[in-house]
C-alpha cells in the first residue's frame, strides 16, 4: 500500500487514492501522465507507484535498492539527454534549470524503449518506462512514442510533465492524466514546520519562516531547496534584506557579494525571497515589478553584478 509520508513528499491526498485503488485493483493503464508544478512530489510518488506495482510481483526482491540504484531489469528510466551519464542514480537529489534548446529527449532515447520492451520480462509481470520532463520530447522522439503507446505491450508508460500543453494531444488522449496540486502555505507549514529546526535556518526578526513557505510556491521541493540556500547564505547577505536598500555605496557592496558568492538558481532564489519579505512590508507592486525584471536578466547571465546594482539603485528611488 501507498502511505502519506513527509519525507516522501506524498502529500496529495487524492493522488495517494487513486494510486493506491489501482495497485490494489491491478487495473494498471498502459500509460500515466503525472502533472503539475515542479517540486510537488511527481517524480518520488511515481518512484513508489512504481516499487508498489514490482513488489506485486516479487514481493522478496529488494526492490527498494534495484529502483534507487536504477537497476531493476524491467525498469527503464528517459531523461533529457544532458542529463544522461550525469548520474549514477535516480536518487541523487539533483535540480534542473530549462534552458532553451539544451535539453531535449531524443527519437534515438524512445527508440530504447522499444528494444527494453521487446524484452522478456525478468522479474515482473510488467515493464515500466519512466520518462521524466516528458515535455522536452523534440517532434520526431513525440511521433515516435505515440507509436510506441499505440503498440500492444506489457508495458506501463509514466510521464512526468510540468507544461502538458507541450505534449502532443494524441499522447495525452492514450494516458491517464493524474493532477499534481501544489499544495497552500498552510498545508506546506502544518507538514514541515515541527519537523524542521528553524532555529538553525537563520530565522529571526529580518526573516520568518512563511517568508521561506511563500516564495516556495506551494512545492515541498522547492521549500526545502530554499531552506538549504538561505542556510547557506552569508551573514553579510542576509543582513541587508530585511527593507530595500537607500545607500549607493551598500548596493555596490552587497551587490558585488551576491553576485561572487552565489550561483545563478541562488540568486533567482535570493530575488524570490526578497519579493516575498519586500511585498510584506511595503506592499509596493512597482517593487516587485522591478525584481521580476532582475529575475529575467539573472536567468539570461546577463551581467549579474550590474543587474543587481542597476535594480537595487533603481528601488531606493522609489518612495516606499
Amino acid at each position: 500500500m501507498i502511505k502519506v509520508k513527509k519525507n516522501n513528499f506524498l502529500f496529495n491526498k487524492e493522488v495517494n487514492t487513486y494510486l493506491d485503488n489501482v495497485i490494489k485493483n491491478k487495473s494498471f493503464a498502459n500509460g500515466y501522465i503525472f502533472y503539475g508544478s515542479e517540486g510537488v512530489g511527481k517524480k518520488r510518488t511515481a518512484l513508489e507507484f512504481i516499487k508498489e506495482i514490482f513488489k506485486q510481483s516479487s514481493p522478496s526482491e529488494n526492490i527498494e535498492e534495484k529502483i534507487t540504484n536504477n537497476n531493476h531489469p524491467d525498469f527503464l528510466i528517459i531523461e533529457p539527454d544532458s542529463f544522461l551519464g550525469t548520474k549514477n542514480s535516480i536518487s541523487s537529489n539533483f535540480e534542473k534549470t530549462i534552458k532553451s534548446g539544451s535539453e531535449i529527449i531524443k527519437i534515438a532515447q524512445i527508440r530504447n524503449i522499444k528494444t527494453f520492451l521487446g524484452q522478456k520480462s525478468i522479474n515482473s509481470e510488467k515493464k515500466i518506462v519512466l520518462i521524466i520532463d516528458s515535455h522536452l520530447l523534440n517532434e520526431a522522439a513525440s511521433n515516435c512514442l505515440l507509436k510506441t503507446l499505440e503498440e500492444p505491450s506489457n508495458g506501463i508508460f509514466i510521464l512526468l510533465t510540468s507544461k502538458l500543453n507541450l505534449l502532443l494531444d494524441t499522447i495525452i488522449s492514450r494516458c491517464q492524466i493524474i493532477r499534481f496540486r501544489s499544495l497552500s502555505s498552510e498545508q506546506i507549514k502544518s507538514t514541515f514546520e515541527d519537523s524542521l529546526e528553524t532555529s538553525k535556518l537563520k530565522i529571526n526578526t529580518k526573516l520568518k519562516f512563511e517568508d521561506l513557505i511563500n516564495s516556495a510556491n506551494g512545492s515541498p521541493n522547492k521549500l526545502l531547496k530554499n531552506i538549504e540556500i538561505w542556510s547557506d547564505c552569508s551573514n553579510n547577505i542576509i543582513s541587508k534584506l530585511d527593507s530595500p536598500i537607500k545607500n549607493s555605496l551598500e548596493i555596490l557592496e552587497i551587490s558585488k557579494l551576491i553576485s561572487e558568492t552565489l550561483e545563478i538558481d541562488q540568486q533567482i532564489f535570493l530575488v524570490n525571497l526578497i519579493q516575498t519579505i519586500w511585498w510584506r512590508k511595503t506592499k509596493n507592486i512597482k517593487l516587485v515589478k522591478k525584481l521580476e525584471n532582475l529575475k529575467n536578466l539573472i536567468r539570461k547571465n546577463i551581467q549579474p553584478k550590474l543587474a543587481w546594482e542597476i535594480t537595487f539603485l533603481k528601488i531606493s528611488m522609489e518612495d516606499i
